[in-house]
C-alpha cells in the first residue's frame, strides 16, 4: 500500500461523515476529542479510515440493545512526542476479559451475525504502520479499542 504523511485526527473526521446516519439512527451521543498538535503519521488513509470505521462500527453495535444514554468516543492524544494514539470507547455490552486475546483472531466474533474477520484485519493493518493495537474492557459497561501509531518523522 502507498504510505504517505497524513494527520490521523483528520482520517477521524473523515469517518465522521460516513458514520452519522448509524449514530442518529441508533440514537448514539458522540464525543470526539481530537487531540491538539501534530498528529501527522506516516499511513495509507483508506487502511486507517477502514480500521476507524470497523472500530466505530463494532462500537455502535455493541451499544444497540443497551437502555439509556449510548455514547461513543473518538479521541486521540498527541501528548507523546514520537507516536499518536487514537481510541474509540463505547458504553455497551463489552466483551469478556477471559477471551481478549482471542479478540483478534480471526474467524473469532462476540457478535451473532459476525464474521470475525474485522478486529484481526485492524490488527494486520495497524502493526503493519508500525503500531498496535490493544482492547479494554471497561466496567460495568463497554469497551475501548485503541492503536498507537509512530508519528511521521
Amino acid at each position: 500500500p502507498q504510505m504517505a504523511p497524513l494527520d490521523i485526527n483528520d482520517v477521524a473526521r473523515e469517518i465522521l461523515s460516513i458514520i452519522q446516519s448509524e449514530l442518529r439512527h441508533h440514537s448514539i451521543h458522540l464525543e470526539f476529542r481530537l487531540g491538539g498538535g501534530d498528529a501527522v503519521v506516516l499511513g495509507n488513509r483508506v487502511q486507517l479510515q477502514q480500521v476507524l470505521l470497523n472500530l466505530a462500527m463494532n462500537a455502535i453495535e455493541s451499544m444497540a440493545t443497551i437502555e439509556g444514554r449510548r455514547v461513543l468516543t473518538v479521541a486521540s492524544d498527541t501528548s507523546d512526542p514520537g507516536s499518536v494514539t487514537v481510541s474509540v470507547t463505547d458504553n455497551g455490552l463489552g466483551f469478556d476479559e477471559d477471551r481478549i486475546d482471542q479478540l483478534f483472531e480471526a474467524l473469532v466474533t462476540t457478535k451473532p451475525q459476525g464474521m470475525g474477520m474485522g478486529l484481526s484485519i485492524s490488527k494486520s493493518i495497524v502493526e503493519a504502520h508500525g503500531g498496535r493495537l490493544l482492547a479494554t474492557s471497561l466496567k460495568p459497561h463497554g469497551a475501548r479499542f485503541q492503536f498507537t501509531l509512530p508519528r511521521s518523522a
